[in-house]
């Protein structure tokens, strides 16, 4: 058989656009730096030539003018996928969003839709600080209506995106920053993936881990450490904030008796806490200790790198907190732990992820 193709998750969502273009003659892109040479992190470079400015449109910086010209060509019967580099100047359009996005379908009875993309850009890097380097997922996920996607891989970033440009719902499409460099393999050809629930990456029977997006990476490579110490992790890939469903990892844990949750975002009021709370909820007589939630502390986001080393939680923190569930001894903890700093030994801090290239 031939070798898997593997590409970065920027090369896929670039071909999910091209291959979305192609197949709906009724999408367009839009956003402000689609047509510029950098083309967001090279997702959209060659596309305007391709397809021209008419479908490939290169909008000022006025966020709430363009979301308001997508949501009305959606209505219209255009299929539009917007682009907001970053996922803080999206503030700027909530309310459209949220009150004519959301609920158009709902408060016409049915008779309007609105198939739009929203590609927003999350998470941390180069000191860009409280402004610029959010990660504000639970703001959609909140929102009956929208539906969220948190994609970490090369294959889901691609399969992913053309199901949400295919779907008749608004679709929020969150790309942490620091995933568009890493590879997988990725199949060839158009094949769109429905919009719903986890998957499970890594199987073990001692304890349950539930991350989304770029926080699945470091999830996989504590559960590998540990599982080389003999403690084998039940590990899900979340993907998909709403619809949120559980009822895979509500099996894990009733299995394991143990739950650690990672968010990319804040800690409180998070997903981590939905999931905690449907999790005790549901499944309260099979925990055997009580759930444990990772995620940025109560603090605006910040710009040093001093404060960036303690801001961020990593993989070196899920073994820490698998290991208080799962009673690991202090040597397993710490060589656990090493591996995982030896394997990120000379990567800044700043730069979480040996696969990314830069530069913003």
């Amino acid at each position: 058989m031939p070798e898997a193709r593997v590409i970065t998750a920027g090369a896929a969502i670039r071909e999910a656009l091209d291959l979305a273009l192609d197949k709906h003659p009724e999408s367009y892109v839009m956003g402000e730096g689609v047509a510029d040479p950098g083309g967001i992190f090279g997702t959209t470079t060659g596309l305007v030539e391709k397809y021209g400015a008419s479908r490939v449109v290169e909008m000022p910086v006025a966020e709430n003018g363009l979301t308001g010209i997508a949501i009305g060509s959606a209505l219209m019967g255009r299929r539009p996928i917007m682009t907001h580099q970053r996922v803080d100047f999206a503030l700027l359009c909530l309310e459209q969003l949220f009150n004519t996005a959301a609920k158009s379908h709902y408060v016409t009875n049915g008779a309007h839709r609105v198939p739009m993309t929203v590609r927003l850009i999350i998470g941390r890097g180069w000191g860009q600080g409280p402004q610029h380097s959010q990660s504000l997922e639970t703001l959609f996920a909140y929102i009956p209506g929208l539906k969220v996607v948190m994609p970490s891989t090369p294959a889901d970033f691609k399969g992913l995106l053309l199901g949400a440009i295919a779907d008749d719902n608004p679709v929020i499409f969150l790309e942490h920053r620091w995933l568009h460099y890493v590879k997988g393999a990725v199949a060839e050809g158009y094949a769109a993936m429905a919009l719903d629930g986890p998957r499970r990456i890594h199987d073990g029977r001692d304890v349950t881990i539930v991350a989304s997006s770029y926080m699945t990476l470091e999830a996989r490579r504590a559960a590998v450490a540990l599982a080389s110490r003999g403690c084998h992790a039940d590990v899900f890939d979340l993907r998909m904030l709403r619809p949120l469903k559980l009822d895979e990892i509500i099996a894990s844990v009733r299995r394991t008796g143990k739950l650690v949750v990672c968010d990319t975002g804040w800690k409180i009021l998070g997903p981590g806490a939905e999931i905690v709370a449907q999790i005790v909820e549901q499944a309260f007589d099979a925990l055997k200790r009580a759930p444990i939630r990772l995620g940025l502390p109560d603090h605006p986001t910040p710009s040093s790198l001093a404060l960036a080393e303690v801001y961020y939680p990593d993989s070196t923190h899920i073994i820490d907190a698998v290991a208080g569930l799962c009673d690991l001894g202090e040597g397993d903890i710490t060589s656990a732990r090493q591996e995982v700093l030896d394997a990120r030994k000379g990567v800044p801090i700043d730069k979480p992820d040996p696969a990314f290239e830069g530069p913003f």
